[in-house]
């Protein structure tokens, strides 16, 4: 058997940053996720903006029941995320969740484990997006049912758009809205256009819309707002990312006014 080497301590302990990262980034997230964090390390993850993730339990079918499910769950969720330190932004990722439960609600419930974080919904962060390109008369496309739909047309005709189209594709499972191919998302993004719209809003953070965005604008000539990219591009903007990205969409070249 070989000797082992005598350890030694260094001649002194090592230099502490403050932080690992500049920013800090939260992802509250379903357990049955399967868009969120591929959408953030690609539109916002980078030398000063670090993510970090949590997962809180969710069980399909989406109905307003199991969504509201969630919401004793917001602050637990939160709190696991780096435990006892700030961050500087959290983000919910659910949509539909968060017309049920509501933006304040999961912002009270985010803040009593993270007070001092900017929390981002996507419904809050598409309408901040949807006023962003000018956007006053829009066209709305969901994979949901169409019981689980009604409450965010109720939601975006409350904040006072005049909602010219409403599109459900149906679907019970997050898992398979995530599959949807991207082909199929622009296609149902221009059956789901009408014309006379300032802007198509694509719903759910399972749907990978934000892939397809700026194609999808290419093709129907206006500006396309999804989840996703609502909550990334709001995400930025209060981490002091203000750089255009159009290559990602319109609204990734606007200013965040208010959330």
């Amino acid at each position: 058997m070989t000797d082992l080497p005598v350890l030694t301590l260094a001649s002194r302990p090592p230099k502490l940053d403050d932080r690992a990262v500049e920013k800090r980034v939260g992802l509250v997230i379903l357990a049955t996720d399967h868009t969120t964090e591929h959408d953030f390390d690609r539109m916002v993850a980078g030398p000063r903006i670090g993510l970090y993730a949590t997962r809180i339990h969710y069980a399909n079918p989406v109905t307003p029941e199991t969504l509201a499910a969630m919401q004793p769950r917001l602050a637990d969720g939160a709190a696991m995320i780096l435990p006892g330190e700030a961050l500087d932004v959290v983000v919910y990722s659910c949509t539909s969740a968060s017309v049920v439960i509501g933006d304040a609600e999961v912002a009270k419930a985010i803040h009593s484990a993270k007070p001092d974080a900017a929390v981002v919904t996507p419904t809050a962060a598409s309408v901040a997006g949807l006023k962003a390109v000018g956007a006053k008369r829009i066209s709305i496309l969901t994979p949901y049912t169409l019981e689980t739909s009604r409450p965010m047309a109720t939601y975006f005709a409350r904040l006072g758009f005049d909602i010219a189209r409403f599109t459900c594709l149906g679907l019970e499972d997050d898992r398979e809205m995530a599959r949807i191919s991207h082909d199929d998302i622009v296609a149902f993004g221009v059956e789901a256009f009408d014309p006379s719209s300032d802007a198509l809003f694509i719903a759910c953070t399972a749907v990978r819309a934000a892939e397809v965005v700026a194609r999808l604008e290419a093709t129907i000539g206006k500006p396309v707002v999804s989840s996703n990219l609502a909550t990334a591009w709001a995400t930025l903007r209060l981490c002091g990312d203000i750089a255009a990205r159009p290559e990602l969409g319109q609204l990734m070249t606007k200013p965040l006014e208010s959330l």
